[in-house]
Parts: structure tokens; sequence; C-alpha cells
């Protein structure tokens, strides 16, 4: 059985538009900095989800542009978003109480390594000038119900991202549930790391750049499973 549903890897307005297909209707959702904000251009009015920001804001939209933009209303990584009916504002304190309390569904985040067992390493490289805090990602990483992961399969010297352990520090422990990449979607659980789609590869092709073993994807086997 086939998974490759691609001839060539996802650019990342089609790795985000996937993302946003996967979200249930009526999620809460929050986007993480970087890649992951590019998700809330491709959601739409019928799956009824409501984006949270880390810096107080429930109810945001897409990404503000031209006379859209207002300087005062700006997502978590200072871009300028719009705003749904319905939205409120409240004190950092309250949003982070939202997202420690378990009342998000998903939150979408980078990476620099997901191992096989879920864990997630986001905020620092080793680097002399990275970021020295980790910062929200912890809370969310901890909070959400499911955490996905945005993020090329391979980092520019070639090395995967999904590793079998992080060397870096982690920002969480066994909470990635999926990690979408360029050249593959991945669902992580308890069997291990499940291919669910390939894009530009072959799952044999795919195995070759991944150090952790890989089962494809069996919708038969898999029977009715929401979301997948």
């Amino acid at each position: 059985m086939s998974i490759q549903t691609s001839t060539t890897p996802l650019e990342r307005d089609d790795l985000a538009r996937l993302v946003a297909r996967d979200i249930a209707p009526g999620s809460f959702v929050n986007l993480g900095i970087g890649q992951p904000t590019l998700v809330s251009n491709y959601l739409t009015e019928e799956q009824n989800i409501t984006l949270h920001t880390e810096n107080g804001m429930l109810g945001m939209g897409p990404e503000a542009k031209g006379e859209e933009i207002d300087g005062d209303l700006i997502n978590a990584g200072k871009i300028p978003v719009t705003e749904l009916p319905g939205a409120s504002y409240f004190h950092h304190a309250d949003s982070f109480a939202i997202m420690r309390g378990g009342h998000l569904d998903i939150c979408v985040l980078g990476a620099f390594q997901v191992s096989a067992t879920g864990d997630l390493a986001n905020w620092h490289t080793g680097a002399p000038d990275a970021i020295p805090a980790v910062g929200g990602a912890m809370d969310l990483a901890t909070g959400a119900k499911d955490v996905f992961v945005m993020m090329t399969l391979l980092t520019r010297e070639g090395a995967s991202k999904l590793v079998d352990t992080c060397s870096y520090p982690l920002t969480g422990v066994g909470c990635v549930t999926r990690v979408y990449t360029d050249k593959a979607v991945f669902l992580i659980g308890p069997d291990g790391v499940t291919v669910r789609e390939t894009f530009g590869c072959t799952f044999e092709e795919l195995q070759a750049m991944v150090p952790v073993p890989l089962v494809p994807f069996d919708e038969k086997a898999a029977g009715a499973v929401v979301g997948v």
C-alpha cells in the first residue's frame, strides 16, 4: 500500500493548509511562534476554531494585511493579526491559566527535535546567541490536550530532526502526538512512530532519512480513527 500523496515535498503554506484541515471543528487552539502562525490563514469559518494567543487574546483571526493592520493587535510573535466577532482580551496571567489549565485542545509548535516517544525540544540549541529561556512553550506543551509540531524534517546539514532521543534541552516529555514536516506526517503513540503520508519520497526513502523505526499507516487496521 502506497502512502505517498505528493510527488514533491510540501512548501510552508501547503503544510499550514494541511495542519488547518486536520484541526477538528470547534477546537480551541494555540499557534506557536514561527511557521505555525501560518495555520490561521487556512482555517475556515465552517470549522469554528477559536484561536488563543499567549499575550492575552481569544478569538484571533488570520494575519492582518494592509489597512487591516492595527499596531496594538499582535500575536505572541509580534505579527499583526485580525480579530473575529466575539474576540476577548485579558491579562497575561489569565492567558497562562488557560494554557496550564488544560483548556486548549491543540497547540501547534515548531521544533528543533522531536523524539520517537514524543519528547519536544524547541527552545535551545546551545548556540551562544540562542534565546535564554523556554517561555510559554513549556506551558503549552504540558497543558494542551494534543501537541502538533510543524518543522522541516532535516536540518541544513541533512540530519533528521525526528530522533531516537533528543540531544537538546527538553521543552516537554512525551507530549507530541503528531509531527507535520515537508516530507511526511508522523503520528506518535504507544506503538511508536507511524507514517500517515509522505511527500516527494517513498516510505523506504523516508526510513533511510530517519534514525527511528517507522511503521506505515494502515487505514484498515486502524479502523475508525478520528482526525487522522
